[in-house]
């Protein structure tokens, strides 16, 4: 067992942003259904992914007609470039405002995102267009996937409580959408074009007031590499995606909530709170059943899949902002934040408020 630290750090805030194209689930499964004609001989059957979603509306960089059109790597990566610094930027700013802080006083940037790519990294961009210090440590981070917004609450939080002086930032962007093959017929394709979206959102921890992180846990299962990720293809980045998902987290979520409530000395019954990354309906299905939830208890999560659908690692942090709306100090109550993504792996990150 871990001994907690006095040192703890606190969430101070969380903020999010979308860009401007708001789609509605109906409007995208039709638009999947003239797409996909002919090469599926059981499309209808196939489309109502998208009626048992629980998606209602989802956000996109780019508006509808653009995804029934080919596109080069370069060209999808130049917009991930520009969409991606604009949403990091305005997460950013909403977040440090929220919580009354200006940009100078960040210690540490770390930045999540595996949709896109650019060197130098975008928080090295972001570091001038909001005005950080010049002398900010940057840590991007890329590859997580869904489980990046998690994990990269847990290595911010391992920061500032080596750091306990500094403010440390997370950002996490993703767009989703600009991974899109219009030539993949596949099933993963068929299954990424009903859930995932674009979105970027930002956490601060440090010293002050809000929930204490205690600590995280992670796991990454062997022989699991090819349940998630990405086939780096010449028009850009192919959605590998396994029907298995689910059965991994209902056998294997609970024990990863197990071992990382020994290390804090916290029983699992313990957890009150569970901000839960909305990756699917089956999912959070999974997630209440390894969790011994009531079906349908995971309302935060649930109502981000709703509105938002899933955007990978910067989802977790939506449902984080909608949890410190509520959110009460001094109750004691224990929680989690807790995500899965490629690898196949696991992140939790223990709290107490």
């Amino acid at each position: 067992m871990i001994n907690h630290r006095y040192n703890n750090p606190r969430i101070l805030s969380a903020a999010t942003a979308v860009p401007p194209h708001r789609m509605e689930q109906g409007e995208i499964k039709e638009f999947a259904r003239r797409l996909f004609a002919g090469k599926f001989r059981d499309l209808d059957r196939l489309l109502s992914i998208f009626d048992n979603s629980e998606i209602e509306t989802r956000h996109f960089c780019r508006p509808l007609e653009w995804f029934g059109r080919e596109w080069s790597f370069p060209e999808r990566n130049a917009l991930y470039v520009q969409h991606a610094l604009e949403l990091s930027e305005k997460a950013a700013r909403r977040c440090l405002n929220r919580a009354g802080v200006e940009p100078e006083e960040v210690g540490a940037l770390f930045f999540i995102s595996t949709t896109g790519i650019s060197t130098p990294s975008l928080d090295a961009k972001l570091l001038f267009e909001l005005g950080f210090s010049s002398n900010l440590k940057r840590i991007p981070v890329w590859g997580l996937g869904c489980a990046g917004g998690a994990a990269g609450v847990a290595r911010a939080a391992d920061y500032a409580r080596a750091y306990p002086e500094e403010l440390v930032l997370v950002v996490a962007v993703e767009l989703c959408g600009l991974t899109f093959q219009v030539g993949d017929f596949s099933k993963s394709n068929l299954v990424a074009a009903s859930l995932f979206a674009d979105g970027a959102a930002a956490a601060l921890l440090g010293a002050g007031e809000g929930p204490e992180v205690l600590g995280s846990h992670s796991t990454t299962w062997p022989d699991t590499g090819d349940v998630m990720g990405w086939d780096l293809v010449e028009s850009g980045l192919k959605v590998r995606f396994a029907r298995s998902v689910p059965q991994i987290v209902q056998r294997r979520t609970r024990a990863t909530v197990q071992e990382a409530c020994e290390k804090y000395g916290i029983a699992p019954e313990d957890l009150r709170h569970a901000v839960v990354h909305p990756g699917g309906a089956k999912v959070l299905e999974a997630y209440e059943e390894a969790l011994v939830l009531e079906p349908g208890s995971l309302v935060l999560s649930r109502e981000i899949l709703k509105n938002y659908g899933n955007m990978s690692s910067a989802s977790v942090l939506f449902v984080l902002e909608r949890f410190l709306e509520d959110y009460t100090a001094g109750s004691g109550e224990y929680g989690a934040i807790s995500a899965l993504g490629p690898g196949f792996s696991a992140e939790h990150v223990l709290f107490r408020c």
